[in-house]
């Protein structure tokens, strides 16, 4: 792979600025937000009350803890448009997800809020290893979901030429980055598998491929799965994270030349880490839930949002802006099997460590009696689907699940191919228990 690490003067100057710079910086956008915030949006004001605080009383950036949360519920209590900090004429767009669990929740954008993204955007291309100049072939979904668009204007906001395929398709995919060669790929990492697939399929040689980095987000993947997709198409393969309610992609992104964890752009927002279950801030490096605070924000300033993504934050490293470490899963999408937590992340890992299975799964949550049971449905690789080479790599699953994550599973390994393949965010727990 080619060293693609962007040289120092191509770099922000707020990246590699001291944490003093950077955190006088935060205190005054802070200050501001949470004055925006309560100064416009009915749902702000009635919550700081409710919790006897006041921008005013912001001297420090460790008084943002005096704050309330801000969770999804508290989107969708105020649909469509009650968390808009702009008068609607002044919203230039607007995103939603999809609303599979209740309301969508709708987020708003300014010009200058698209601006912004569109900054972050190409800031964590360039740390990626993408160049002005470069092709970037677009296969995240495009429309209300943030990452097509975000990742576009991004790209096109670095100055690169952008193939918007969407995804679906695969067949054309491959087709088109062999004819159009683009240098980068931006995809959630389940759908860049079903890309793998295609170009063995079509019987290509992914290798060869034209493709030099993959920036890849949207749901989370592990470094197990990173160093199989760089092996088979000798190309990066970087970690981007946003959210929908905090801006969408490009709030925290991998350096290349560390892969080291996601460094997030402070200069926009302000990361805190909690205990899941007392809601109480805990020191840089130890683990719990992400929390965001939007610094610049316009049309939809966001405070103290509980995303659910559970992490840890570390010290910079390529850059002055501090890391958060590859999200291992979430807290709302935890299963708790026989009273031991178990995230998707942590069967995966151990599906890309046995020879013989492919990284195509899903977990099954089915209720025997009175206990909860998990089947893992994965795929035997074709080189290994003889009926005693599946049977030998279930087996040993089985026990690498129960050695490392603690619980007994069953194990299902399909034929080639037959689990339902990804065009957007993996689904991977099918929870078929009984409701109630």
């Amino acid at each position: 792979m080619k060293d693609l690490a962007p040289r120092k003067e191509e770099l922000d100057p707020i990246e590699i600025a001291s944490r003093d710079e950077i955190a006088a910086l935060q205190l005054e956008r802070l200050k501001w937000s949470l004055a925006h915030a309560y100064g416009n949006v009915p749902h702000y004001k009635k919550s700081f009350d409710a919790a006897g605080v006041h921008p005013d009383d912001l001297k420090t950036l460790a008084d943002l803890a005096k704050f309330p949360f801000t969770v999804k519920s508290d989107l969708r209590d105020n649909y469509p448009f009650g968390m808009f900090a702009v008068p609607r004429e002044k919203v230039a767009r607007m995103h939603a997800s999809s609303g599979t669990t209740g309301k969508p929740t709708v987020v708003g954008y300014t010009k200058n809020d698209i601006e912004v993204w569109a900054q972050m955007v190409a800031r964590s291309m360039r740390a990626s290893g993408t160049r002005p100049g470069d092709v970037v072939h677009v296969a995240y979904g495009y429309g209300l979901f943030t990452g097509g668009l975000g990742a576009h204007y991004g790209a096109e906001k670095l100055g690169c030429t952008v193939v918007p395929v969407s995804g679906g398709m695969t067949a054309r995919q491959v087709t088109l980055i062999e004819d159009f060669r683009p240098t980068t790929i931006m995809v959630t990492p389940s759908y860049m598998l079903s890309i793998l697939d295609e170009y063995r399929a079509q019987g290509l040689d992914p290798r060869q491929s034209p493709l030099q980095v993959g920036i890849f987000g949207a749901e989370p993947w592990t470094n197990a799965m990173r160093a199989e997709i760089e092996q088979d198409f000798d190309m990066h393969a970087v970690d981007i994270y946003g959210l929908s309610e905090v801006m969408g992609p490009g709030v925290a992104n991998e350096c290349v030349e560390t892969k080291d964890g996601l460094h997030i752009w402070e200069d926009h927002f302000y990361p805190e880490i909690i205990d899941p279950v007392t809601g109480e801030p805990v020191a840089d490096g130890e683990k719990g839930e992400l929390v965001f605070t939007s610094l610049s924000k316009e049309a939809f300033p966001i405070i103290r949002y509980r995303t659910r993504d559970l992490t840890r934050l570390l010290p910079g490293t390529a850059r002055s802006m501090r890391r958060m470490e590859k999200i291992t899963g979430r807290s709302d999408d935890m299963m708790i099997l026989r009273g031991v937590n178990v995230f998707p992340t942590q069967i995966e890992e151990q599906i890309l460590a046995v020879d013989g299975l492919a990284p195509h799964f899903q977990v099954e949550l089915m209720r025997q009696g009175r206990m909860d049971e998990m089947i893992v449905h994965v795929e035997a690789d074709p080189a290994h689907a003889a009926a005693e080479a599946r049977a030998a790599c279930g087996a040993d699953l089985c026990q690498r699940i129960k050695d490392t994550v603690g619980v007994t599973v069953r194990v299902d390994v399909c034929d080639p191919a037959s689990v339902v393949r990804s065009q957007g965010k993996a689904q991977r727990v099918l929870d078929n228990r009984p409701k109630g």
